[in-house]
């Protein structure tokens, strides 16, 4: 023990399901989903038809939700879903998985470290500032989660509020200031139809949603600093995915209505950086659309402090359970945060991000394409090993005999989980810039990844299980 941390000791907090939805929204970057990927899923996806891929995406996590909701509530600690995976399927799948969340969450993060700095890149650069490179800016973002995420949890939590709540009220202005015109040709529902939906590829489209959804394990991943964890979980998990499902929706078929169904696909394909972003000028003025452009930064920074945490908790859950560093399952005694885990993330994002800049990669091109589509494919397999857990786990303990809970959500959810995993990997070529060889080494570095996990798991100390409630 030194003077300002403690092993072995659990992590400190009281948030409430308020502050996990908020930290899961912050996670998920709204703006960024709007402004950055649905204009890439309406050219490359299908269309007009992009607002039902959201809903069939949230209805396919609500479903897996109801499985991993009913097991939170025997489950209380920081690891969540690699918790959840080693309780159900044993030690060897447990550490693949969470082999998976850790390259899931760095590759996210990375990502969006370079789409953030190329961001305040051009706005400095727009607004008569210096041309520095985008690197700069990416370590200046860090420097300022690594102290954030350095504190308590709580503090993080208010930070990530206030953003949110700006960010989600411009989206809100937006939706509202399109269908309050009646659009560019009037208002319509072709958005909602099967034909919009099946139109051209909906399984990119299905791809990108999806995406848009990375980060609401964090539900779990703050057990031990949840108020009252066997109810906060379940609804914060229910309403952070129902939240982010019909506010993308909404504010798709917005962005759809501002150019019209039969012509935003052309829209979205002759400008894919700028679409959400004319619709703001055309229906807000051209001073909500340079906010939006601001708050597009506040959104990605958001969401990098969001992941932040869930990586540093899956740091430190894992030192505690014997694997890793033994320093990283340290807690601050006055904070009470794995401040030791946070300072190993900081370390490791610097890392990844001074590779590619030495390796002169482009911030969005490269980094972000390429991590953001890793990270998609990592983050649905650990779902999809989460899903099997969970049936896994209620039918060997039968601690929860209700059936839609314990087995018919939880298999519903699965086949969702198969076939959009199916489809991303079908489409993972176009998910990362069209390169085949990048896709063939990102998806091997995946699969390797979990496997890296399972060998690990033959030798490391049998961990303790979970805790329980």
């Amino acid at each position: 023990m030194t003077e300002s941390s403690t092993a072995g000791a659990r992590l400190l907090g009281s948030i409430g399901v308020t502050g996990i939805v908020f930290l899961v929204i912050a996670a998920a970057a709204p703006l960024t989903a709007v402004g950055g990927a649905l204009p890439l899923m309406i050219g490359l996806g299908n269309g007009a038809g992009a607002p039902t891929a959201y809903l069939v995406a949230a209805g396919v996590l609500l479903l897996f939700s109801v499985g991993y909701a009913a097991m939170s509530s025997h489950l209380d600690e920081a690891g969540a879903f690699y918790a959840y995976v080693r309780r159900g399927l044993g030690p060897r799948a447990g550490l693949g998985a969470a082999g998976l969340a850790l390259l899931a969450y760095t590759a996210i993060q990375a990502g969006i470290y370079g789409l953030a700095a190329s961001t305040v890149e051009e706005l400095v650069v727009h607004y008569g500032g210096p041309d520095l490179p985008w690197y700069f800016y990416a370590f200046a973002l860090m420097a300022v989660v690594a102290v954030l995420g350095y504190r308590n949890i709580e503090l993080g939590a208010k930070v990530l509020g206030v953003l949110l709540v700006v960010e989600i009220a411009i989206i809100v202005a937006l939706s509202a200031a399109v269908l309050s015109r009646g659009g560019a040709h009037g208002i319509d529902t072709v958005s909602f139809t099967p034909s919009a939906f099946f139109d051209g590829s909906p399984g990119v489209a299905l791809m990108f949603a999806i995406a848009s959804f990375i980060g609401f394990e964090a539900t779990a991943i703050y057990g031990e600093e949840a108020r009252d964890p066997r109810r906060t979980i379940p609804r914060a998990t229910y309403l952070a995915v129902g939240t982010i499902g019909v506010l993308y929706a909404v504010a798709s078929w917005a962005v759809v209505l501002a150019f019209g169904s039969d012509g935003v696909a052309a829209a979205a394909g002759a400008d894919p950086e700028g679409l959400t972003f004319t619709a703001a000028r055309l229906f807000l003025g051209e001073s909500a659309a340079d906010l939006m452009a601001i708050l597009l930064v506040t959104s990605l920074f958001a969401a990098l402090l969001a992941f932040h945490n869930a990586i540093s908790r899956y740091g430190y859950a894992l030192a505690r359970d014997g694997i890793g560093h033994p320093a990283l399952g340290h807690i601050h005694l006055r904070h009470g945060s794995p401040h030791k885990a946070a300072l190993a993330q900081t370390l490791s994002a610097a890392l990844l991000l001074g590779t590619f800049a030495l390796a002169g990669a482009d911030p969005v091109l490269q980094l972000f394409t390429w991590m953001s589509g890793l990270a998609t494919v990592a983050m649905l397999l650990l779902m999809l090993l989460t899903s099997v857990a969970v049936i896994v786990f209620f039918r060997r303990t039968g601690v929860d005999r209700r059936a839609w809970h314990t087995v018919i959500a939880p298999v519903l959810g699965t086949g969702g989980l198969v076939l959009i995993t199916a489809l991303v990997i079908d489409n993972f070529t176009t998910l990362v810039g069209g390169s085949a060889v990048v896709a063939i080494v990102l998806l091997a570095t995946v699969a390797a990844t979990f496997a890296l996990g399972v060998t690990l798991a033959r030798t490391a100390p049998n961990p303790a299980q979970p805790h329980t409630i």
